[in-house]
């Protein structure tokens, strides 16, 4: 089953990686202490909620998939193309990078982002044993970070993109995802001929827009990095409040669910 649950915290995991031995999970906003707006597993620091809170909502985390908080290693998500490849945890008094993806192959240390409708992505090279972690929103999608991802794996460590397995997590769909002309023309410059399965207009659309499906972006941007195994969740945060935090779905007003994913040990 996708979903576990420990000690009221519910989390996603995907089949592939769980085949592979991968410690990983894509935690719901179920079994935290945080109140309205945030409820409850918040574990954003920048949303307005108490930091004790935050902080006592990530420890419940990773004590679920049974991962020391020590081994935490996590960026300043920026919305960039940035990738950032460590050998250990970042210290509570080290100062976050800012990056939107990042790499190891240590497994001591456990990767950490938070989202709330922007797109999750695992990687996991089962024969260099490197795991990945990615934050994909528009900007992201369209500066092709996977892809940087992807590249950084075969650069630092060796990886053959055939052998990477990646997973793409519950985000928005593309159903409640509408964009303007500003999002268009960018995701028409970044994608080109292959635009036309990105971009959805509907009798629902408004003039001028469009829906864009940053799933099927996402996953096109992997194949064509040559990655060949790509597992979709085929979850829509904005359609599932009751599990996910959703930024359009909740006008702004919500907290930040987190995944994690580690090396597993050899």
């Amino acid at each position: 089953m996708p979903f576990a649950q420990v000690d009221g915290i519910r989390y996603f995991q995907f089949d592939s990686l769980q085949a592979l031995g991968v410690r990983h999970g894509i935690f719901t906003r179920r079994g935290g202490v945080s109140p309205t707006p945030w409820d409850a597993l918040n574990v954003g620091g920048l949303v307005g909620d108490d930091a004790g809170r935050v902080l006592e909502n990530r420890r419940r985390t990773f004590q679920a998939l049974d991962c020391p908080l020590e081994s935490l290693y996590d960026v300043w998500q920026v919305h960039s193309r940035e990738v950032v490849c460590t050998d250990e945890p970042r210290l509570p008094q080290q100062p976050h990078l800012k990056a939107d993806a990042i790499l190891t192959d240590q497994p001591g240390v456990t990767l950490f982002m938070r989202f709330a409708d922007c797109v999750p992505i695992l990687l996991y090279d089962p024969k260099r044993h490197v795991v990945g972690l990615v934050h994909a929103g528009w900007v992201g999608t369209v500066s092709k970070v996977a892809a940087y991802a992807v590249q950084a794996m075969q650069e630092q460590y060796r990886s053959a993109p055939g052998d990477i397995v990646a997973a793409i997590g519950p985000s928005i769909g593309a159903h409640h995802y509408e964009v303007g002309q500003e999002v268009i023309k960018q995701v028409q410059t970044a994608f080109g001929q292959d635009v036309s399965g990105l971009l959805v207009r509907t009798n629902g659309t408004a003039e001028g827009k469009a829906l864009l499906d940053l799933w099927a972006a996402n996953r096109l941007v992997l194949e064509h990095s040559g990655v060949r195994q790509v597992e979709l969740a085929g979850i829509c945060t904005a359609c599932h409040l009751d599990d996910w935090y959703s930024h359009r779905g909740e006008n702004g007003r919500t907290g930040r669910f987190g995944a994690l994913v580690r090396v597993p040990a050899r």
